[in-house]
């Protein structure tokens, strides 16, 4: 198992972030573990280790617009400003993307244009956590959305402590992923990457995931009407 392309975080977006832990609880039966603000994109976020042996750093986040931040000069990450993602959230919290751990962010983001897709230009970020300043590189296209429903992952390149240092095991455990929907030479391209990842062309499911939790086998799905 190599750490040059791995998952590194499943993405649970909440009109709220109350109302994502208070989702959190009610579904897969923990209370997530304090996040952070995100100056450059007014979010905020709670987050929790789903980590297996096969993705030891593995985390699930969940993420809501800052109201008491600023708004950003640009789109807000995974889609947040868009109107359709907001109208369903006011339904609850859903499953929107999944977040790939990348050695060299900018040259993993090139070999994605080359499959034919853009992912969107590598951007610094950082938010102050309990053991200090986190930073990173990550993926953002200009128009903030996601791609191919959250099923084409947003990239990552950490830059010193990962977040899942810090976190202690939740009692959830990631049982698998799955992308569905990718043209064939983006699944082929994922497929060398990451062989763990179930993906299916012809699936009209972006994205799926199970989880073994105190509440039993949860199975969230991103909806092709967030897109």
């Amino acid at each position: 198992m190599s750490d040059a392309f791995a998952l590194d975080h499943v993405v649970v977006a909440a009109a709220t972030l109350a109302s994502g832990v208070a989702w959190c609880e009610q579904t897969l039966g923990v209370l997530p573990e304090n996040g952070g603000r995100h100056p450059l994109m007014g979010t905020h976020n709670r987050v929790f280790s789903i980590a297996n042996a096969c993705w030891p750093r593995a985390y699930f986040e969940i993420i809501a617009i800052d109201p008491d931040a600023p708004a950003p000069t640009r789109p807000r990450w995974f889609g947040l400003d868009e109107p359709a993602l907001q109208r369903r959230l006011e339904r609850g919290p859903c499953l929107i993307q999944w977040v790939a751990r990348c050695a060299d962010v900018a040259a993993v983001a090139f070999e994605l244009q080359a499959a034919g897709a853009d992912p969107g230009e590598p951007i610094a970020a950082e938010r102050a956590a309990a053991g200090g300043l986190l930073r990173w590189k990550i993926t953002v296209p200009a128009d903030g959305l996601r791609r191919f429903g959250g099923a084409l992952p947003t990239l990552i390149e950490w830059d010193g402590v990962h977040p899942a240092e810090g976190l202690a095991p939740s009692g959830v455990t990631l049982e698998s992923l799955a992308a569905g929907g990718l043209p064939r030479p983006l699944a082929a391209f994922l497929a060398a990457k990451l062989a763990e990842l179930r993906l299916d062309p012809s699936a009209r499911v972006p994205l799926s995931l199970e989880l073994a939790t105190p509440r039993g086998r949860v199975t969230l799905q991103a909806s092709p009407e967030e897109t």
